[in-house]
């Protein structure tokens, strides 16, 4: 058999990179011109409100640093919230994104789910994941994973952090209870932009819920903003919009 030429074994060495490229796990920071040609997703359109509710609640979110979103399931708060920490981090306006939630869910804890600490609070990071996917494309979210540059954990392990040069979003925050949250609020730092979501009408642990505290405390300082999204606002679906109607009125 005749030898391959120099040339034709580095024809096959790209092309096996090529046909390899969708499973390599890409590094956000990464200036390697091959990465950049071949393997970056081209970037996500520009984040786009559905009503004008949305628009309101995206500029409140980038002019403040602290930012209640509350109101129904489906008006695209966690969506919203989850797009806008995207852009931060892929314009290195911030070296990091922090998602967190109580580990409360109807009624239940993570200690009924098998696994680990990461794989118990896997599900309630789906949402998210399926935006930031969107976004920064699935390699950049698992390298920011593995890198620490994405970071989800349950709202109890951020006691003693501090938020520097992040992108905050606590989600389902009435399922918070008043001391959780000024744990929370108080790990802001420099450089820090957060988003607290929740519908106070949806607390599964009753009236010790602290968001409404939070928000009564809080509400009139300059640099936070209360955005309250109504039945109206709701964009996922018109029998979502229906549903929630017959519960709740």
């Amino acid at each position: 058999m005749a030898r391959r030429s120099a040339a034709q074994k580095r024809a096959q060495r790209q092309a096996r990179k090529r046909g390899s490229a969708d499973s390599v796990v890409v590094d956000i920071n990464s200036h390697n011109p091959y990465i950049e040609a071949h393997i970056t997703p081209k970037a996500a359109p520009p984040l786009q409100a559905k009503n004008q509710s949305q628009g309101q609640y995206i500029a409140a979110i980038k002019a403040h640093k602290l930012t209640f979103g509350t109101g129904p399931a489906g008006t695209g708060k966690s969506y919203c919230a989850g797009a806008i920490a995207a852009e931060e981090l892929e314009s290195r306006r911030i070296d990091k994104i922090v998602i967190s939630r109580p580990a409360v869910e109807a009624g239940e804890n993570m200690g009924f789910l098998p696994g680990d600490l990461q794989e118990k609070f896997d599900p309630y990071f789906d949402a998210f994941r399926d935006c930031l996917n969107d976004r920064l494309g699935k390699g950049v979210v698992d390298c920011g994973l593995k890198n620490g540059r994405i970071v989800v954990s349950p709202l109890a392990y951020l006691r003693g952090k501090t938020f520097n040069n992040s992108f905050v979003v606590l989600d389902e925050a009435q399922n918070c209870t008043r001391g959780q949250l000024k744990m929370f609020l108080t790990r802001i730092g420099e450089n820090c932009r957060v988003v607290v979501n929740g519908d106070i009408k949806q607390s599964d642990i009753g009236n010790q819920s602290g968001l409404q505290d939070a928000i009564d405390r809080l509400g009139d300082l300059d640099s936070v903003y209360v955005h309250q999204f109504e039945h109206n606002d709701i964009v996922r679906s018109g029998l979502v919009k229906d549903i929630i109607q017959r519960y709740e009125f």
